[in-house]
């Protein structure tokens, strides 16, 4: 018998995982249809159940007590009707075609991608982009520069009145000093501030050296983030309600 013919009827071929027209001839047996349905739906032909939907029609299913022998010239095939593949496997059963993560995947080696020529990594070492830059900033003059960008963006300057934060720390104060202070570890710019109280660390001096004036234990330096300006008067610390600002 022959499974080809000049009759052949496009159907659309739908699964869980996949969606596609195919060619169909009437004279395929049910069995021979599953067997072609296999490799793309990814549905062992012992599992598939079939059903073909015609428009708006009820699906009918495509079965028969011998699918070796029943022909699908028996169903109403029609052109671009549906054939819907399900799967009679337990959902823990099969196999989710989907699913990437456990597919094994090439990672080429580092030294091999840097000794090419064809790579984004070549290319960039001939425009002199990024780190190949001769005259980029390097990553401490980065965090130098961003610290100055936010003072400014946070309108600190001298004078300007400040809340410490978190609000919970309550102290305010007064911008004494903003810039570098290379007696303190870390990169980027600190902000000195007097505080209404001797509430603070210093005197304005850090290791000997002065960087403001203020009274004893009223000074205190301070990360950009810390500082929030605004019209922010002195606390009354005898007020009973303090507790409440």
């Amino acid at each position: 018998m022959s499974l080809s013919s000049a009759a052949d009827v496009p159907l659309q071929i739908s699964s869980a995982s996949s969606s596609s027209e195919r060619r169909i001839s009437p004279s395929w047996t049910i069995a021979h249809l599953k067997a072609r349905l296999e490799p793309i739906t990814g549905i062992p032909a012992s599992c598939q159940q079939l059903t073909l939907r015609v428009g708006s029609q009820d699906p009918i299913p495509i079965a028969a007590a011998d699918e070796d022998a029943a022909q699908l010239a028996a169903y109403p095939l029609q052109p671009y009707a549906e054939i819907a593949v399900g799967d009679t496997r337990p959902p823990g059963a099969r196999t989710d075609f989907s699913d990437l993560s456990a597919v094994p995947k090439y990672e080429m080696p580092v030294a091999e991608y840097e000794t090419r020529t064809d790579s984004v990594l070549a290319w960039k070492k001939n425009q002199k982009l990024g780190r190949f830059d001769p005259n980029a900033p390097t990553i401490e003059q980065q965090k130098i520069r961003a610290s100055e960008r936010e003072i400014e963006e946070r309108g600190i300057v001298l004078g300007a009145r400040v809340r410490i934060l978190p609000e919970s720390d309550a102290r305010r104060g007064t911008v004494s000093y903003a810039g570098p202070v290379p007696e303190i570890p870390g990169i980027g710019y600190w902000v000195g501030v007097t505080l209404d109280e001797p509430t603070g660390k210093n005197d304005g001096t850090v290791n000997g050296k002065r960087y403001f004036e203020c009274g004893k234990n009223c000074g205190v330096f301070l990360r950009a983030e810390r500082c929030e300006v605004g019209d922010f008067p002195a606390l009354d610390l005898g007020d009973e309600d303090l507790e409440e600002l």
